[in-house]
């Protein structure tokens, strides 16, 4: 099993979108364990970054949320990407896409 690690700062949104966008409304809980499943058990998203991040999102409209039942039939509020949040989505990816060619060119022996 691999090691967790924090999740690198500027990349939450990133993540919470990308989860969305691939696997449709999920609750919290659903998008912290996708993302925890997909990276092979590395990045693990804490209910303290999570929710606050969700509710950001939902302000700036890149989610929208809804009250339904989860699998285990407890009352859970699922997130849904919007338009909007689409947008940012490939913004967020061609700004991580950029840092990280540049950490690469940093790092590479000349």
């Amino acid at each position: 099993m691999g090691t967790r690690t924090e999740i690198p700062p500027g990349t939450l949104y990133m993540l919470i979108l990308k989860t969305l966008a691939l696997n449709g409304p999920m609750h919290g809980y659903g998008i912290a364990e996708q993302i925890q499943q997909v990276s092979d058990e590395v990045l693990q998203v804490e209910e303290g970054s999570l929710y606050p991040a969700l509710q950001r999102m939902l302000v700036k409209g890149w989610v929208m949320a809804e009250w339904g039942q989860s699998d285990n039939n407890r009352r859970a509020r699922f997130y849904k990407l919007t338009a909007a949040g689409r947008k940012q989505l490939a913004a967020e990816i061609s700004e991580f896409e950029k840092v990280t060619r540049a950490i690469t060119r940093v790092i590479q022996p000349a």
